[in-house]
């Protein structure tokens, strides 16, 4: 029996487009980049790869509009009761700083009237000395000079209380009035009608509204 031989047949060349993919790096190797730069021309700048995108920022969702017309009238009149309650908070805020200012404007007067008529009810006592030494002035001519003097102090004291917002309590002739008039006796007279202030004893005074003394008066019965 004859056997077969075995027959081999020469391998076939790889192809050309084999080789070239086997001897070809892949792009991207150390090998490759290397061989770039080797080759680069001088002062070529090297091109930088490529930035990535930056992230755009997240973008927040509008605010949903209304889905019906009942919702958007509800959402402005909250708004408008918001409004409202906000303008008559301020508004009230408002008077009460006003009444507060007016509160302590008249308490500052008060203060001041207080302390003006303590001081100025003092001169009084001095002003009546000098009206009772005036109207016990001597006829001696050699004292006129003086009695002339007091006099002028006497007008300066009634001017700086003037000045100061002082006044005389008018009595002689008015019918008698226990809140300005202290009666110190109550007189037949004839040729003064009932009730009326004959004589005043000693002058009254006030401040404005505020009696500083009572004026001291003798009243016709």
């Amino acid at each position: 029996m004859t056997k077969a031989k075995k027959t081999h047949s020469p391998a076939e060349p790889a192809s050309e487009e084999q080789t070239s993919s086997a001897a070809l790096p892949e792009p991207g190797t150390p090998a490759v980049e290397a061989e770039r730069l080797r080759t680069r021309p001088l002062g070529e700048a090297e091109t930088p790869a490529a930035e990535a995108p930056a992230a755009e920022a997240p973008t927040l969702p509008p605010e949903a509009a209304p889905a019906t017309i009942e919702e958007a009238q509800a959402k402005a009149l909250e708004a408008r009761t918001l409004a409202e309650e906000y303008l008559d908070g301020w508004q009230r805020s408002r008077a009460e700083f006003a009444n507060y200012k007016k509160r302590v404007d008249r308490d500052l007067e008060q203060a001041r009237s207080t302390v003006a008529a303590d001081v100025l009810t003092r001169y009084l006592p001095i002003v009546d000395d000098i009206e009772r030494a005036l109207r016990e002035r001597p006829a001696d001519d050699a004292v006129q000079a003086w009695a002339d003097g007091i006099e002028l102090i006497h007008r300066k004291l009634l001017a700086l209380l003037e000045a100061e917002g002082v006044e005389l309590i008018p009595a002689v002739g008015l019918p008698f009035d226990p809140n300005v008039h202290e009666a110190i006796s109550f007189e037949e007279n004839d040729g003064v009608e009932h009730g009326k202030v004959i004589d005043i004893i000693r002058q009254g005074y006030r401040l404005g509204e505020r009696v500083l003394r009572p004026a001291m008066v003798r009243v016709a019965r």
